[in-house]
């Protein structure tokens, strides 16, 4: 008679490897490395592009401020209607930077002409850093405490406050 060999009955079982340990080891691993991550801080500067529209303009009685910034390498030009006729030349002071403490007195002068207003145009005719972009928005976008009041009238006719000098930037062109 006929015997099969004993290998064929006898099936051994192939051991599995243990995953636990390995996952727990990631695990820790992971959770180590989300607790000595540094996280970024992400600030955004709010800035709106220019409306191009084939529409006529609502007619109104009083001609827009149209205030535009043309930063060259000398100079700030201080532009207002439509076209733009240049209203001041701000230059720069002896550290080689702009004076940004000349235009935002000269801005002030303009915003209690024209409350209303809050729109400005920045339009870099050079290749700016972003800390001079930043410094020059800051200086035009908000009133401080130790800026001259401005005051407007409300709709009800009470006094208020303007806290604002231009925080609406448009961008008129980008160069990279």
């Amino acid at each position: 008679m006929y015997r099969a060999p004993s290998r064929r009955k006898l099936k051994k079982e192939i051991e599995k490897p243990n995953l636990i340990p390995i996952l727990d080891a990631v695990f820790i691993f992971i959770f180590f490395l989300l607790m000595s991550s540094r996280f970024l801080n992400i600030n955004e500067i709010q800035s709106d592009v220019p409306i191009v529209s084939d529409r006529q303009p609502p007619k109104s009685d009083k001609k827009p401020l149209a205030l535009t910034l043309k930063i060259q390498n000398t100079r700030i030009q201080v532009l207002t209607g439509v076209p733009g006729s240049v209203r001041k030349n701000i230059g720069k002071n002896a550290d080689g930077d702009y004076d940004l403490l000349s235009l935002r007195e000269y801005l002030i002068s303009l915003k209690k002409n024209n409350v209303d207003e809050n729109s400005i145009v920045l339009e870099p005719l050079v290749d700016l850093s972003y800390e001079d972009i930043v410094k020059i928005m800051d200086s035009v976008r908000d009133l401080k405490k130790t800026d001259p009041d401005i005051w407007t009238k409300t709709k009800d006719g009470m006094d208020l406050r303007v806290k604002e000098l231009f925080n609406n930037i448009v961008f008129g062109n980008i160069q990279s």
